[in-house]
């Protein structure tokens, strides 16, 4: 006889989990208690439900299974609230464990109690309320199997305190390898022949479920075939950006050059994408519902395909399983796209030469050196704000697995990003980018990495403005600035509060060496380095966005 608390863990463990994020709370005692005698479970206390959901997220990223998160009741839960959209909308397998109300309290507004299956219903792949200690097997597993089949995404599972704590003979349940779907002979004799017939093709790659099996696979298919390669918005790392194949990302403040060879092509593989909003330029440059582009589109989740285009063909399989396929595909000879290639190449060379920008720290300088110093292997963490521009223009990202970062935009991410990728990779080197406003809607958890001897290195740059919005609010209303100021403490010192080490950058030429002596340190390290506001993106200034709004 075991409580429901020991099942649950002894049934993760069946799973493979080997970390579990949390910010502990009353609602799921039996839980930590489970926790207590499995030293092969490590856990990481966190500062904040948010950071939890953002860790257990970037964990799986990094390791391909999902990420735990535990977090309590009502409070807990709605601050955990945001891992759980950023782990939909990347398609990232995650299970949330809510601790809630005895079930004798329930439906009356006990303290913190709500409906958890009603309130993540529309951010989660599947949420339900554990009703009997004896299924608690029952229900991990199956929210293991659902969070990694077909489109990965998170799962909310609320545990009542009584049927935790409550106890039951029940056996765990094996765990079972994840069902994936393969291409069929027909499907890829389509795709062939589609591309042998191209005169301008374009691959389009990202989406869930990526191994470095696939990405040799895809690298080695868009050698043979001389494909150009594009990724998805924040999926730069699915091929090394050094290749020649490699042709930039589709994205958000994407080249002017690869848009117009976006709309130019003649046929579109969105090998893993979804094809949403940011990967489309709004719908712009991929128009639905049926493109003037051929398009191939390759992906895990049956719901996804057709849902938004009408794809010439529709190929419903695991990215592995197809790429895996790719290398029997014979390349027509000659290959007439080789100039094309050779364009598209070039034209994401010129975009990568750093722009200057005003002020006395360049932005675009610091990043190119960055990208330029760090090991191939390294890990590269952002949230969101107009930072991320430069970051994602001037980072060339080599390894498997080297970008964290979300595709909702979400601000506060780096950090718990960085903090779960240095847990995942303890021997890589682990850098995270975040602006003024982005950093500290997480910047609690240094304390996380700091009891946990992360010795990641936080570039804060700080421009003394929530910056995305201050662009928009100067190309909509020019001169009327309203609610996008910021006042900030000293991020440095900030930094050495939590037993970090804390340095602030105002030249260009004093990074490098703070950076090396950072990269070298055995503890975290926040350098700040302050930006001049009108280094807005790496293509406009905040004045050039103003007085072209007022004419």
């Amino acid at each position: 006889m075991r409580h429901g608390g020991q099942i649950l863990i002894d049934q993760l463990r069946e799973e493979g989990c080997d970390t579990a994020f949390c910010v502990p709370g009353e609602s799921f005692l039996a839980a930590l208690d489970g926790l207590h005698d499995h030293n092969d479970i490590r856990t990481i206390v966190c500062r904040q439900e948010g950071g939890v959901t953002m860790m257990a997220g970037a964990y799986a990223k990094m390791t391909g299974r999902p990420g735990i998160a535990f977090v309590t009741r009502g409070p807990g839960a709605t601050n955990a609230s945001v891992g759980i959209h950023i782990a939909r909308q990347d398609s990232t397998p995650m299970i949330l464990f809510v601790g809630q109300a005895a079930t004798g309290m329930v439906d009356r507004e006990a303290f913190q109690e709500v409906d958890f299956p009603a309130m993540f219903a529309p951010l989660a792949k599947w949420t339900a309320q554990i009703h009997d200690t004896g299924r608690i097997p029952e229900y991990v597993a199956r929210a293991t199997h659902t969070a990694m089949s077909g489109r990965p995404g998170p799962v909310v599972l609320s545990l009542p305190e009584d049927v935790l704590s409550a106890t039951s003979g029940a056996a765990n349940v094996p765990a079972s390898p994840t069902a994936e779907a393969h291409p069929g002979e027909a499907d890829m004799g389509l795709v062939a022949d589609m591309l042998a017939k191209a005169e301008r093709p374009l691959v389009i790659a990202g989406g869930p479920g990526w191994s470095e099996r696939t990405r040799d696979d895809l690298t080695a298919f868009a050698t043979a075939w001389n494909l150009p390669v594009t990724a998805m918005f924040r999926r730069q790392d699915c091929m090394d950006n050094r290749h020649p194949n490699y042709a930039g990302h589709v994205t958000l403040g994407i080249d002017p050059a690869l848009a117009k060879n976006v709309r130019e092509a003649d046929v579109i593989m969105a090998m893993g994408p979804r094809l949403g909003e940011l990967t489309t330029g709004g719908y712009r440059l991929i128009a639905p519902p049926v493109p003037q582009q051929k398009l191939i589109h390759i992906h895990p989740g049956a719901e996804e395909l057709g849902s938004v285009y009408r794809a010439d063909i529709p190929v419903l399989c695991s990215l592995g399983a197809f790429a895996a396929r790719l290398a029997e595909l014979k390349p027509p000879k000659p290959i007439p796209w080789d100039e094309w290639t050779k364009r598209v190449r070039a034209d994401y060379e010129a975009f990568c030469v750093p722009r200057e920008t005003p002020g006395d720290v360049k932005l675009e300088q610091i990043v190119s050196h960055v990208s330029n110093t760090l090991p191939d292997d390294a890990i590269i963490a952002n949230g969101a704000g107009n930072y991320a521009g430069f970051v994602n223009r001037y980072t060339q990202y080599k390894g498997h697995r080297s970008q964290l970062a979300t595709t909702s935009g979400t601000m506060g991410y780096g950090l718990p990003a960085a903090i779960a990728g240095q847990l995942a990779a303890p021997e890589r080197k682990v850098v995270c980018y975040a602006g003024d406003g982005c950093f500290l809607m997480n910047g609690q958890e240094l304390s996380t990495a700091v009891r946990y001897h992360l010795p990641i290195v936080i570039i804060v740059v700080n421009n003394g403005m929530y910056g995305t919005i201050r662009a928009h609010q100067e190309r909509e209303y020019p001169g009327r600035v309203s609610g996008t100021d910021l006042q900030n403490p000293d991020f440095a010192a900030y930094a050495r509060s939590f037993g970090a080490n804390g340095e602030t950058v105002l030249q260009t030429k004093d990074f490098a060496p703070v950076f090396d002596a950072a990269l070298k340190s055995d503890k975290p390290t926040l350098i700040e380095i302050k930006t001049d506001p009108e280094a807005i993106t790496p293509m406009a200034t905040l004045s050039g966005i103003r007085e072209r709004a007022q004419g």
